[in-house]
């Protein structure tokens, strides 16, 4: 039997695998990225000790997802004893960041280099993300969390931070070159903003560079290994949702980062095939009063359009990807309750063969 080859449609493989630290939910907006987080970690945390779910989506919406108030640390999610949840905002803390630099500066000899120092780190694209990135990993990282699920903002977003670490890489080098050109025209320049000692402000200067490229290369170490970071694409059965995801994958598979998960949300009656539906309605359709027979006309209009783009996604992605079908449901999931039982749907997908 071929099947028996394929990866099995469910994403039991991110629960077993121990190793995992990271594991990043992406897609276009408004897909489901968010409910998949929330029920990823709601799954997880049956198996680990303790579980994190952090929301890098500037419109934060896991406090709606599990109708409580969710804040800037980390907070327990209620009725769970190892799962937490958290929202951070990466303009906010920039912002903070920067803030805190000028209080120091304030005090010290070296306002210049401050000045200087915020200047540069605001010069480089992507810069406040990756710094507010490598907080939250400090903080994680002390927080001794086994594995944290990041909610990301849509597509565009995620993969600047990803690349991150390379652009860094490159500004960096620049700056480095730039340093060993005009080493003493730094040191002059740096005397103009008030600098006492030119030498001794380019070496702290380049200290600070220093230290964020190391943080970086940390990160972007951790991203690149397979055994603990992995990517969920999460699409709908759309055209505009499927082509996204085939950039997503491409991207990621570009930076090095480990995705092998497709979840498909908002799937109409995934145990069922369009076509046998399509027989029973043409059997039935003369015996349905005229409204029944138009809503049902209209149902399976999108079932044949959903089936077409799910099939897509299986040729794309059906041999090297664990391809989860999430049915639609007739409420919102929202709440722990709702939540907990629609996150059985990634783990123990709905039978096809039936």
């Amino acid at each position: 039997d071929e099947d028996l080859d394929l990866p099995e449609p469910s994403l039991k493989n991110i629960i077993d695998q121990k190793s995992l630290q990271w594991v990043f939910v992406g897609g276009k907006g408004g897909v489901g990225k968010t409910t998949t987080s929330c029920c990823l970690g709601i799954q997880l945390a049956k198996s680990r000790n303790k579980v994190l779910i952090v929301s890098t989506d500037p419109a934060h919406n896991l406090s709606d997802a599990f109708c409580q108030k969710i804040g800037r640390e980390p907070t327990p999610i209620n009725g769970f004893d190892n799962l937490s949840a958290m929202e951070i905002d990466a303009n906010d803390d920039m912002e903070e960041m920067q803030r805190n630099m000028e209080q120091e500066g304030a005090t010290d000899d070296d306002s210049g280099i401050q000045s200087l120092m915020t200047e540069l780190t605001s010069s480089i694209p992507g810069i406040d993300e990756a710094m507010s990135f490598s907080e939250l990993m400090k903080q994680v990282q002390s927080l001794d969390f086994d594995v944290v699920v990041f909610d990301t903002a849509p597509t565009g977003h995620t993969l600047r931070l990803l690349s991150f670490p390379t652009i860094l890489e490159k500004a960096l080098g620049k700056v480095m070159e730039l340093k060993d050109r005009f080493g003493g025209l730094i040191g002059q320049a740096s005397a103009m903003f008030g600098g006492s000692n030119p030498g001794q402000m380019q070496d702290q200067l380049l200290g600070r560079l220093e230290e964020t490229r190391t943080v970086i290369n940390k990160v972007n170490d951790a991203f690149q290994d397979p055994a603990l970071t992995t990517f969920v694409c999460v699409c709908i059965p759309e055209f505009l949702s499927i082509y996204e995801t085939e950039r997503l994958v491409q991207e990621l598979s570009k930076f090095g980062i480990d995705s092998h998960n497709i979840v498909v949300n908002q799937v109409l009656f995934p145990e069922k095939d369009a076509e046998e539906l399509g027989e029973w309605f043409d059997g039935n359709k003369a015996a349905l009063p005229k409204e029944a027979e138009e809503i049902c006309s209209k149902m399976m209009a999108r079932k044949r359009m959903q089936d077409k783009y799910i099939g897509q996604c299986f040729d794309l992605y059906g041999d090297d990807f664990h391809v989860v079908l999430m049915p639609l449901l007739d409420f919102e999931v929202r709440g722990v309750e709702k939540l907990t039982g629609f996150s059985g749907n990634l783990v123990d997908p709905v039978d096809l063969e039936e």
